[in-house]
């Protein structure tokens, strides 16, 4: 696809909305102390927990990703975000609390209050790679591919080191504040930007041809697909998506840190609950969009260029520039939530451990520097995943393989009082090498099986090794299951406080609308 000829009253706003940011995330950084750089000082209401949690989840893969596997498949490509949705309410009533009370900086310092150290330097260890080489590489990339279709003549890894410079601006500087500030700026711009381009697909005949989609039964418009479908078997919708959806949203480090930083339980659900309405509205303002381009712009050969071509075809000046601006929100707050999460595990995992006296103001130095190294190494690795295809096969690929031991481990060890650290620790490796294998010889152990079906057959044999090489070592003590185990007793005698307050502020009354919520498009869609 040729240039895109692009006004200087639209670039100016994208400039005029960087600078922005930047000043922004700045005026709001706290790092004075390793509370405040790493956690923002654990003070953020629900409402900014959810902002934030959206605008840090949406990133190159959902946004560019999503609307390119829309166009590609169909909306069944909506299944990981409804999955997700799922998952959060989960997350919200079972482990959120164990974390919260738990007082911990990082989710591998969770494993090590539950297990011992030796697993919390293992999945720091796979956190801190993935983060560089999936997620801050692939937003990266997919900044890149927006601007080289505005200057096609510009060198990639020119414009890949411009955003890395962008995000690392504001985010080495002042912490995980300033990144949570700017994800607050960054989500209204794009939900609203979002609405705009949704509105402006359908005055150009989109209404029309999702009718005509659903009039003739499309399987474009279906989110259960047949067991034989190349891109979401519907068997990989229940057994498979829910374990990379746990691994996301539940054991992710950019992720859970921004529910880390709520001031109390309560509020950190309900941001949960908050970021979950607004994941379900993806469906309409990034995956439609991508449905309808079909129609619209059909051939186009890469998939993850349809969401740029579609900002760039049908907004006129002004528009263009605030809706080129919501593209670069979502990809600069994901970088800058990567690069605070990243820069945390090494410091509080990893430094911290080997220097135990290290003061508060070294933590946060250090901090910054590791946030200035792992910018550098994404940077110079993102051109290196247009050889993957598509930006969502590359990140769910590679998670379907890295997330099931890990998501074994937490599972077994939040409900079952048994597993010790010795167990974990067998499981995890056993589980690395089984990944390892996977990359190695996938094709001639499970032939053309999809990953979303070979998801729940690693995490049987993850949790199997795990359990059972417990059983070859003593019970962990009480002191391993204090806040790190789910109580039931607890479960109930909350349950018997949240009826007595006012139903608004019962997480699980909001829970239940959003599993109904998923119930009825799924009964839609289906």
């Amino acid at each position: 696809m040729g240039s895109i000829s692009i006004g200087w009253i639209d670039i100016s706003i994208v400039v005029l909305y960087l600078i922005f940011i930047i000043w922004w995330g700045l005026r709001h950084g706290k790092s004075s102390d390793a509370g405040s750089y790493f956690l923002a000082g654990r003070s953020m209401p629900w409402w900014v927990v959810g902002l934030s949690l959206f605008a840090a989840s949406i990133s190159s893969t959902t946004l560019i990703g999503q609307c390119g596997d829309a166009y590609d498949t169909g909306i069944a490509v909506f299944n990981y975000n409804l999955t997700g949705v799922v998952v959060m309410v989960f997350f919200a009533t079972f482990l959120l609390p164990l974390y919260i009370k738990s007082k911990i900086f990082t989710i591998p310092e969770f494993l090590e209050k539950r297990f011992d150290k030796r697993s919390r330097y293992y999945f720091s260890a796979i956190c801190i790679i993935g983060n560089i080489f999936l997620d801050a590489a692939g937003a990266l990339y997919a900044a890149a591919l927006i601007i080289k279709l505005v200057f096609p003549q510009a060198d990639l890894q020119l414009i890949i080191l411009i955003f890395a410079i962008l995000a690392a601006s504001y985010t080495i500087p002042g912490g995980l504040s300033s990144a949570i500030n700017a994800e607050l700026i960054q989500a209204v711009i794009l939900i609203v930007g979002s609405v705009i381009l949704t509105v402006a697909c359908f005055a150009n005949g989109g209404g029309e041809y999702l009718a005509s989609l659903f009039a003739s039964c499309d399987s474009a418009v279906k989110l259960i697909r047949p067991l034989s479908d190349p891109a979401t078997p519907w068997l990989g919708l229940i057994v498979g998506m829910p374990v990379s959806g746990i691994y996301f949203w539940a054991n992710n480090q950019t992720l859970v840190q921004r529910v880390l930083s709520s001031k109390s339980v309560d509020e950190g659900r309900k941001g949960v609950m908050f970021a979950g309405l607004l994941t379900l509205i993806t469906l309409f303002i990034i995956v439609f969009p991508g449905v309808i381009a079909r129609n619209l712009f059909p051939g186009i050969e890469r998939p993850d260029m349809i969401y740029p071509t579609l900002v760039l075809k049908l907004l006129p000046t002004g528009l263009l520039g605030i809706m080129l601006s919501a593209l670069l929100a979502a990809l600069t707050s994901t970088l800058s939530a990567i690069l605070n999460s990243t820069s945390t595990l090494f410091t509080m995992d990893f430094y911290a451990q080997a220097r135990p006296k290290t003061d508060s103001k070294k933590l946060v130095l250090i901090g910054k520097i590791t946030s200035l190294v792992i910018i550098v190494i994404a940077a110079l690795w993102a051109p290196n995943i247009g050889k993957f295809g598509s930006l969502l096969k590359y990140y769910q690929e590679m998670l379907s393989y890295i997330a099931p031991p890990v998501v074994a481990a937490f599972l077994l060890g939040i409900f079952s009082k048994r597993v010790n650290g010795n167990g974990a620790f067998i499981g995890l490796l056993s589980g690395l090498a089984m990944a390892v294998v996977m990359l190695l010889w996938r094709h001639q152990i499970f032939g053309d099986l999809h990953f979303l079906l070979i998801i729940p057959i690693l995490l049987a044999f993850s949790m199997a090794v795990i359990y059972f090489a417990s059983l070859a070592f003593p019970r962990p003590g009480i002191e391993k299951l204090a806040d790190t185990t789910f109580s039931l007793k607890d479960f109930r005698e909350e349950g018997l406080a949240l009826r007595q307050g006012r139903w608004y502020n019962n997480y699980r009354f909001w829970g239940g609308c959003l599993l109904a919520a998923c119930a009825l498009i799924l009964i839609i869609f289906s």
